[in-house]
């Protein structure tokens, strides 16, 4: 299959993209010599399934699907068990994060990709047509715009999946997080869902900052709202003489530290991937939402327009 790189630039940022999973697959500040993501030497090795979604739009429903099943509107759905053979991931194995998508607009400083998901694909109803815009904007940002219809009602949950890497370093165990949320959502061990809780006392409690585990896995919904709203500030990410502010009009930040990542194949500039190489800050829909009434809604239905607006804005010091 060939790929191809797209490149746009502005403001300070140049972001370099490709079709596969309409994935951003290389990001530079200018005057800061490393890359600001992970992201692979060679465009084949992403098709070849060896990315992690590194980069990538993942969907239709972000995160877990527990069971592979839901109920909506009185009918039951079964979708494709990607994820341990009994639950669903990042839409199942042909998601979105796994697919080509059309270049439809490419302008100096933004590309638009576009995409259609076929009813009944990967077990989810509707026809669904997706949108997402990535643009360098003012004030050193990549600025990441989604958009969405369908012609029967659905789940629907979109979530950017880079994983960043801000100065370069083997690990990201020296990257300070900074999180605004009082709650987070404990998982089984198959990191299903099992409620709600405080992160009060917890390893999950990143409001005043602190260092990313560099052992260990980390790969929890933090809680930033009950609904979709508007753009605001939600997290900042620190490492040496470097700082990412994130927004985000999602209710949910996925934050995984990479401790799976060994990839054996090269990244940029021929650089190897390990465990905890990068950490994905994941804005999205609470996990299993779907299957869960008291969790954010994730229903999209004919005559509405899903829309998700996260922003990413560098500084140097």
């Amino acid at each position: 299959m060939d790929l191809n790189r797209h490149v746009i630039a502005g403001h300070g940022l140049t972001a370099t993209f490709t079709e596969w999973g309409a994935a951003l697959v290389d990001l530079r500040l200018d005057g800061h010599a490393p890359p600001l993501v992970l992201g692979l030497d060679r465009l084949a090795d992403y098709a070849a399934g060896k990315s992690s979604y590194m980069g990538a739009t993942v969907g239709c429903v972000a995160n877990r699907i527990g069971g592979a099943r839901f109920m909506l509107d009185g009918k039951e759905y079964r979708t494709d068990p990607n994820f341990r053979g009994r639950h669903t991931l990042h839409g199942g194995s042909a998601g979105t994060g796994k697919r080509v998508w059309e270049v439809l607009d490419h302008e100096a400083d933004a590309i638009r990709f576009g995409i259609t998901l076929a009813d009944g694909e990967m077990g989810f109803p509707g026809n669904v047509r997706i949108e997402a815009l990535f643009t360098c904007a003012p004030g050193t940002m990549l600025r990441i715009d989604y958009r969405a219809t369908t012609d029967a009602p659905t789940p629907f949950n979109l979530a950017h999946h880079t994983y960043w890497n801000l100065d370069g370093s083997d690990d990201v165990s020296g990257h300070v997080l900074t999180v605004r949320a009082d709650r987070y959502v404990p998982v089984d061990d198959d990191q299903i869902p099992t409620g709600v809780a405080p992160v009060d006392g917890t390893e999950f409690d990143f409001r005043a900052g602190r260092n990313l585990p560099g052992q260990g896995l980390l790969d929890h919904n933090l809680c930033l709202s009950e609904v979709r709203t508007r753009l605001r500030d939600v997290a900042v990410l620190r490492a040496r003489g470097m700082m990412m502010t994130m927004a985000t009009t999602e209710p949910g930040l996925q934050v995984y530290d990479g401790a799976r990542l060994n990839l054996s194949v090269p990244g940029i500039d021929g650089r190897r991937y390990g465990p905890h190489a990068g950490v994905a800050l994941e804005a999205q829909v609470w996990p299993d939402a779907v299957n869960r009434p008291a969790f954010p809604p994730c229903i999209l239905r004919p005559g509405e327009t899903y829309e998700q607006t996260t922003t990413f804005r560098f500084s140097k010091g």
